[in-house]
């Protein structure tokens, strides 16, 4: 029953895709997800239990700031901790880079991912109006990280 945490892989996308699918009205295509696996600057992870992919992140990072795509646990797995552990991998891996926030957006009307990120520390910064398709307005988040690290 042991989460195995690892780089995206093109072998993942369908199963990635998938679940994308599954977890928000306006999915990627699954051609953004190819475009960004192995790509420069670029930070994707996949969880896996018993060989099946639960959850992902995928992140681009540009000299000192780090930028949160896409995060998605299966609803089978939720509240276990699968997103946090993505996104500590993130913080660690920006802080073993020199880069010092990292960024991301989530829907306003999305209190439980607004709150999951403030409790890693993610302050609201502003909203961007009408970011999503559906028209509904996505509120920036940030977290600075400590310098030197």
């Amino acid at each position: 029953m042991t989460l195995e945490i690892a780089p995206a892989t093109h072998a993942d996308l369908d199963a990635v895709h998938h679940l994308e699918t599954l977890c928000f009205p306006a999915p990627w295509r699954r051609e953004f997800f190819e475009s960004e696996v192995g790509a420069s600057g670029r930070f994707n992870l996949v969880a896996r239990r018993r060989g099946e992919l639960v959850a992902y992140v995928f992140a681009m990072y540009f000299f000192d700031e780090m930028h949160v795509n896409k995060i998605a646990v299966a609803e089978s797995e939720r509240r276990q901790g699968i997103a946090q552990r993505l996104m500590e991998a993130c913080m660690t891996f920006a802080m073993r880079h020199g880069i010092v926030s990292i960024s991301l957006e989530v829907r306003e009307s999305n209190e439980t991912a607004q709150e999951f990120y403030r409790n890693l520390d993610f302050e609201p910064m502003y909203v961007r109006p009408r970011y999503y398709p559906d028209g509904e307005s996505a509120v920036i988040m940030v977290r600075e990280l400590p310098r030197g690290s």
